[in-house]
């Protein structure tokens, strides 16, 4: 063996023996516990970023730890590959998305491969692939024969440079992110998924998810919206018909001091009025170029123009203008909304711009006059003022006497809304997958039969911005309908790319079933997975919608689960020099530069000790180096032991002296590092528990060579050290226990400690932030610099001083105390 460290060696000698075995590949066994560890699979830009290999890296220490627990252990990857930026790139390159997509895979397979992450590759998939997609189509097709796809008109963003929708995050200021064009609301045929059917369901089974994080399950229910309110008519005449005008409200106990409403600009009353009025109709063109959601619109100047039209209260039946404004929503709701300016924010500030009523009609602690200025306080519910019968009546008082007095004239009845909406999946775009409808001018609307599935994508298309160019392709839209033999004409829109995440890691447990997505049989054995690993910005529309598939499909009789996902964890964001990682601020780390030059040992270990992995960490050149230093130490070590002892020899029954004590540093960190990973991702004290076993190694190791005894401490502390490193760094471990131990660690048993050896001395740590304690703990007697530091920055009342904080100096004073220094 080489004396010197040369992670390039070890690694590509590891990775070619995992490759030529076939070491990571999964097959159902039910004789043993299954772990399905799925971290979410990437969109192959080309070039992998720390927060990937952060990622996949927290996926890879489970699955090898749940490996040499005895777990069946299941860890895919694959691409999403469909998407806008493709069709950009080729754009920008004059290349079909096809080739930029598939070259992007190869070289990010590759440098994923360099990292040595234990993957079953066998059951690689790209979503672009046909063999992919075709399911998809499947399962649509599946979908819309129960209604649960269906096709409606919906208002999109329209560019009208680039002939394409875009979403609300590609609109800025009014104006197309790529064109710069003024954005207009468009109303097209869409097709939709009917995920509010769910929305009860989904909102309820969130309780049930104990291995999610409570700020996701919050966010899931804040997106859901359950509101309990009351639907209500506002009587009005057109053109001699008489119609209502419908609100939905959640406070119903201010509704009598309604004194307008406001409605969208997609209205049916606005398209009227602007029929009528020039004013009116570039007012509604200016709407529609305008807030697309509702965080803008509460940064909005409220704006509105008065219809002429009247419609009538229902209960006082007082005459109420209805005002087209701009800070409401077609989207939301009705589209309109009762306007009560006491007691609603933006009412208020719009009833002030244009002079019209305020009411008050809720008791307040601030008084029972008209607001002035604005105080959070006269949105609070309170008792009924000023309105009639309902005075003196408390908010759940009122609103059922309400609600029952509108019932009474068909005008109202209590309801509970969602803010979730129906999922809009269709996209004017070529590179995704396209919608297996086929338009028949006789039959309507008719799904691809399973036979001619799937409905290929032409792979040689170049986008040029001016529309979807499949729509200009006749070889591609023209078609024979289906059921009547007619000549058709084929759906030219491909499906949102959240369709292929919402089931892709299904597809992972059966990737060469050409009979069907999966089989239900190996799904129900895998499934859930046990393990999701992601970043928190996915928060709400992947996993809300990989929920909505995974219960479909059990409604289908697809699955027996119910949800996707036992465990969710979310990772912190990798930062340097205090700010996050981009190229305009010149601190992006680049991982090839890291593996090239210090090994993907190193790379992995040290992005697994900056810090607890869910709250981030700042990358430090010098802490890599420093991981470095100690995996060749550790190096060092294992050469010097398999060259100075003898193998074979036994470990005393009952040790003592210097044999002991490193037998009991070794069974202690074997202690630590099973508590730290059963308690969670605590992997940085796991790595800082294997560093103080390597010093206690050096420390004792030339007065152990050479007896019987002490080469069988040597040999056991430093295969213990390679077993618990090997998750984090999987080369070095790996070739470091073949050394002492031969054979392959990954398939070896978790080391068991001692409970005999676990005794040790201890103090207390005292750890502070900027000179202040923040922390104390119990602490090992001879823990180092590197090894303390670890132990503060793991302590969650330290953790969140750090957060956000650029690390200016950290003091360590051996068997005493931590202070780090931020700024």
């Amino acid at each position: 063996m080489h004396e010197r460290y040369d992670p390039q060696s070890v690694e590509r000698d590891a990775q070619g023996f995992w490759e030529a075995q076939a070491s990571f590949r999964a097959v159902e066994d039910p004789s043993r516990p299954k772990f399905y560890c799925l971290s979410m699979f990437p969109y192959p830009s080309g070039k992998l970023h720390m927060g990937h290999v952060r990622n996949y890296t927290i996926g890879d220490v489970l699955t090898r730890t749940h490996r040499m627990r005895g777990y069946n252990v299941l860890q895919p990857m694959g691409w999403d590959a469909f998407g806008l930026p493709a069709e950009n790139a080729a754009m920008a390159n004059a290349v079909p998305p096809a080739k930029w997509t598939d070259d992007n895979i190869a070289t990010m397979k590759a440098q994923l491969q360099s990292l040595g992450f234990a993957i079953d590759w066998s059951r690689e998939l790209a979503t672009c692939r046909p063999d992919y997609y075709r399911w998809n189509q499947w399962l649509f097709t599946r979908l819309f024969k129960k209604g649960i796809a269906y096709k409606k008109t919906g208002v999109v963003n329209w560019d009208p440079v680039d002939q394409t929708v875009l979403a609300n995050e590609q609109v800025i200021d009014g104006r197309g992110w790529r064109t710069g064009a003024l954005v207009e609301k468009r109303e097209i045929p869409m097709y939709f998924l009917r995920i509010t059917d769910y929305a009860d369901e989904l909102l309820g089974a969130l309780d049930g998810l104990a291995g999610w994080p409570e700020q996701v399950k919050l966010m899931q229910k804040n997106w859901i919206g359950r509101s309990e309110g009351v639907r209500l008519g506002f009587p009005y005449t057109l053109e001699g018909e008489q119609k209502q005008l419908w609100v939905f409200t959640t406070r119903a106990d201010t509704l009598m001091g309604a004194t307008f409403c406001a409605i969208a600009a997609e209205h049916p009353i606005a398209t009227w009025a602007a029929a009528r009025d020039l004013k009116i109709a570039a007012f509604v063109d200016e709407c529609k170029r305008g807030a697309v959601n509702e965080a803008e619109l509460a940064r909005l100047e409220k704006k509105g123009m008065p219809t002429g039209l009247y419609c009538t209260h229902p209960l006082s039946g007082e005459r109420i203008p209805v005002w087209v404004a701009n800070y409401v929503l077609m989207g939301y709701g009705e589209g309109a909304v009762m306007a009560v300016p006491a007691h609603d924010e933006r009412d208020y500030g719009f009833a002030q711009s244009y002079g019209l009523p305020i009411k008050p009609v809720i008791r307040h602690p601030l008084g029972d006059g008209v607001p002035a200025p604005w105080k959070s306080a006269y949105a609070e519910p309170g008792l009924c003022i000023n309105s009639g019968r309902y005075d003196g009546m408390g908010f759940e008082a009122a609103v059922d006497a309400i609600a029952a007095d509108l019932a009474t004239k068909g005008l109202g009845e209590k309801q509970i809304q969602w803010r979730l909406r129906d999922w809009g999946i269709s996209r004017q775009r070529y590179w995704g997958c396209p919608i297996p409808i086929v338009h028949c001018p006789d039959c309507g609307d008719v799904p691809v039969p399973d036979a001619e599935l799937p409905v290929v994508l032409p792979t040689d298309l170049v986008p040029d911005g001016t529309g979807n160019p499949l729509a200009k392709r006749p070889a591609f839209t023209e078609t024979t309908c289906p059921a009547c033999g007619k000549p058709a004409r084929r759906e030219t829109d491909t499906m949102d790319t959240f369709v292929d995440s919402s089931w892709y890691f299904l597809r992972y447990l059966d990737p060469d079933n050409e009979e069907r997505p999966f089989d239900r049989e190996i799904a129900d054995h895998w499934m859930p997975v046990d393990q999701y690993i992601g970043g928190v910005e996915h928060a709400i529309l992947h996993l809300m919608y990989a929920r909505f598939f995974v219960k479909a499909l059990a409604d289908g009789g697809y699955l027996d689960v119910q949800e996707p996902f036992t465990n969710l964890f979310t990772q912190g964001m990798i930062t340097r020099d205090g700010a996050k990682m981009s190229k305009s601020k010149g601190n992006v780390v680049s991982p090839r530069e890291y593996v090239e030059r210090l090994g993907a040992d190193t790379a992995r270990t040290y992005i697994c000790f900056m810090g607890p992995p869910e709250r981030g960490g700042g990358w430090v050149d010098e802490g890599a180096e420093g991981v470095h230093r100690f995996l060749s130490r550790l190096w060092r070590l294992g050469v010097e032991v398999d060259e100075r002892t003898e193998p074979g020899a036994e470990l005393p029954s009952e040790p003592t002296g210097e044999v002991r004590e490193l037998l009991a540093k070794a069974h202690w960190s074997i202690d630590k590092a099973t508590r730290d990973f059963e308690r969670g991702f605590q992997f940085n004290t796991v790595i800082a528990a294997v560093m103080e076993l390597v010093n206690e190694a050096y420390r004792l190791k030339d007065g152990l060579f050479g007896s019987s005894e002490g080469d069988a401490a040597l040999r056991f502390a430093t295969a213990t050290a390679a077993s618990l490193i090997f998750p984090f760094a999987p080369h070095l471990g790996s070739e470091i226990w073949e050394m002492i131990e031969g054979g392959r660690v990954w398939e070896e048993p978790w080391p068991q400690a001692d409970p005999t050896l676990l005794s040790r001395d201890t103090f207390t740590l005292v750890i502070q932030v900027n000179g202040k304690v923040r922390a104390k703990l119990e602490a090992d007697s001879g823990l180092e610099g590197e090894e303390l530091l670890a132990l503060a920055r793991a302590e969650e009342q330290v953790a969140s001083h750090l957060d956000g904080k650029k690390i200016v100096k950290e003091i360590v004073v051996p068997g005493r105390l931590v202070n780090i220094v931020v700024r």
